[in-house]
């Protein structure tokens, strides 16, 4: 009784957060955008990944000039990235109006396209996107260019330092010159190939425009066909079908590919998400070709294979956030006809027209198609109910897998994008990063030795195989990408043959029946340390060394008497013995299973390293697994012959001697 006393009496005395006046606060346009970024551009990141804040800043700097271009105002912009750092944007438009260019780039609902007269079909309606990227670039400059005289004005994190106006000889248009924000966004850098895949979306959806890139001319003739020839890894089964409308544009074909492959867009803008379009696409294709032939066909052996591209203008879009990725709208315009039906009474009309145009060479092609993804699903049928009945005992008690709590198709949780899979190989070293993963974020799935070789195989090993099956259930990819549980699927196997091997295996599952998780940039290989070097506090001359080591621990890890470095190459190797000398420990690794729990912390923390499996335009998916998983072809055994490398064995004290004698 006396204890619950002297709790109550403790809880009483806790002193309670004043909360007054003074905690009221009103931040200016620029401070509410710095504040709160991810409310204006998603995820900061630092460019590693496509869906990085900076190219949101650049997307949205670019949907500007796009369109003044959509206004038959200039057809040309010049988009220069210096040191992979800065950006610049030139087009040829009308110039913003210049007694408003202070208001239109940094005061937030401010700008000219909530008259929908003069821009009828934009992506840009809510006066936010060119504000946000003044506001998180350390350097932010403008100039516009009209009638003979241009007005320049520069910002400092959205804090305006400089505004001249002057005569110029220029043509008119607008330039913007930005530098992200260094403290927001961390060791960021712009990456090559996402630029120019942005840049070369906007071409395709805009014939006529160029864009020069770093010199560098990009244009499309074809529009969407061209996007689905630069973007295809396997070889269309019939000619790709194209067709254009007032306010929409598809291209379709089919592939011997597993799975449905989609790009889509609207007023230009590329939802990766998908949003109402593209499900009025997929319902409308599959239902226009089912009644084409008149057959009892399935809506999933229609569109098993589809590689398709739906692009549409909707007057006063709405997006589902402020990147844009997913379109929520229902109506093509305020009051007008709903989207599905749009898109539906297009297809019908023009996509039935054109198979009744082009039976031979497309129809029966497609029917072809169509009959033996049902004769595979029919082949199929007994073995999928088994292996689901037994996902689904294994979803209650799945031994292989080590859920997270966070996953990627958790909608509202901020941290979904976080949300990983490690596929290890063993109980050894699934356990290591069991015992040292974010059980948030980071789950694990262990395999039993080297999975099958799925080349060549149809979908049924997917249900046959144990294996395979609880992996695709874990994943909840058997119906498609739009429930997928974890963001970043990565392969985490041992750097030696068998690990080689194994990741191999892995990544032919996914190239075989899921190449989409590939494509959308879902898998990973994990880089695990080849060597450790460390020395003790006490003997390491260098003191920086050792103050950059205290700066990188990890919350609540104690100072070690060792200062260790993971090294990843030979290189660093080398440059660890020099910084952590005189007489380093060096310790090299054979197997994730022979890394303590402790050590596996540094190693998927925040400076995990990660390689990106992809696919390019060059990659064609079967000549590749035919290559490496294929039958022991001649033109296999002559690379491994002719590359051979045959190693001479020192004595580790002799290689070391050398080191040092090179110092």
């Amino acid at each position: 009784m006396s204890e619950n006393k002297n709790n109550n009496k403790s809880s009483q005395e806790q002193p309670t957060v004043a909360y007054t006046d003074d905690n009221i606060r009103h931040l200016s346009d620029m401070e509410h955008v710095r504040t709160r970024p991810g409310m204006y551009i998603g995820r900061l990141g630092d460019g590693s990944l496509p869906e990085d804040g900076v190219y949101v800043l650049l997307k949205e700097v670019i949907d500007n000039s796009i369109d003044e271009f959509k206004m038959h105002a200039g057809d040309r912009i010049e988009v220069d990235i210096i040191d992979n750092l800065s950006v610049s944007v030139r087009d040829y438009g009308r110039g913003i109006p210049q007694g408003k260019l202070v208001e239109a780039v940094s005061v937030l609902n401010t700008g000219g396209k909530y008259d929908s007269k003069a821009f009828k079909k934009s992506v840009g309606l809510n006066g936010v996107g060119v504000k946000a990227v003044n506001a998180l670039s350390s350097r932010f400059e403008v100039k516009s260019y009209r009638d003979g005289t241009v007005r320049c004005l520069a910002f400092e994190k959205g804090v305006l330092k400089e505004d001249h106006t002057e005569e110029t000889q220029d043509e008119n248009g607008t330039y913007i010159f930005f530098r992200p924000d260094d403290t927001l966004f961390k060791n960021y850098s712009f990456h090559d190939e996402f630029v120019e895949t942005m840049l070369r979306n906007y071409t395709y959806l805009n014939s006529g425009l160029t864009i020069m890139y770093n010199g560098r001319r990009i244009k499309s003739r074809n529009g969407l066909e061209d996007l689905l020839v630069d973007n295809m890894t396997v070889d269309p089964l019939y000619p790709i079908v194209h067709i254009k409308g007032e306010d929409i544009e598809i291209a379709f074909t089919h592939t011997n590919q597993y799975g449905e492959e989609y790009h889509s867009f609207v007023n230009g803008q590329h939802t990766t998400q998908g949003g109402t379009h593209q499900s009025a696409f997929k319902e409308h294709i599959a239902k226009t070709i089912k009644e084409f032939f008149d057959k009892n066909y399935e809506y999933t052996d229609i569109r098993n294979g589809i590689v398709a591209a739906i692009a549409i203008n909707v007057e006063e879009p709405v997006f589902e956030s402020q990147t844009k990725i997913k379109l929520g709208s229902t109506l093509m315009e305020p009051g007008g006809e709903t989207i599905n039906k749009y898109v539906g009474d297009f297809i019908k009309r023009e996509v039935d027209n054109y198979l009744h145009i082009h039976k031979e060479d497309v129809a029966d092609v497609l029917e072809n198609k169509i009959k033996e993804s049902e004769r595979e699903r029919k082949a199929m049928a007994g073995v999928t109910k088994l292996a689901r009945e037994r996902a689904k005992k294994a979803n209650l008690h799945n031994r292989k897998l080590r859920d997270c709590r966070i996953h990627f198709c958790d909608v509202r949780d901020d941290r979904k994008e976080e949300s990983s899979i490690f596929i290890t190989e063993g109980d050894s070293a699934s356990g290591s990063i069991t015992k040292s993963r974010d059980v948030n974020t980071q789950a694990v799935f262990s395999l039993r030795g080297k999975p099958l070789n799925c080349f060549g195989l149809s979908k049924k090993v997917v249900y046959e195989n144990e294996e395979f099956n609880l992996l695709q259930a874990a994943l909840n990819i058997e119906d498609g990408l739009d429930d997928l549980r974890y963001n970043k699927v990565i392969v985490a196997t041992d750097a030696d043959v068998d690990g080689m091997h194994i990741r191999l295996l892995v990544i032919t599952f996914f190239l075989q029946f899921y190449p989409e998780l590939i494509k959308k940039g879902h898998v990973y290989v994990l880089q695990t340390p080849l060597f450790r070097v460390r020395n003790r506090r006490s003997k390491i001359k260098n003191k920086q060394v050792i103050a950059n080591a205290d700066a990188k621990l990890l919350k609540n890890e104690k100072k070690s008497d060792f200062i260790t470095r993971y090294c990843y190459t030979e290189q660093e190797r080398l440059d660890a013995i020099r910084d952590l000398g005189p007489d380093p420990e060096i310790t090299r690794f054979k197997g994730l299973g022979e890394i303590s729990p402790d050590e596996f912390a540094h190693f998927i923390g925040p400076d995990i390293r990660l390689e990106q499996v992809t696919l390019h335009k060059n990659d064609q998916v079967q000549k590749l697994l035919e290559y490496y998983m294929g039958k022991n072809t001649m033109e296999r055994q002559n690379f491994i012959i002719d590359n051979l490398v045959i190693e001479e064995d020192k004595p580790e004290g002799e290689e070391e001697a050398n080191v040092d004698d090179g110092e």
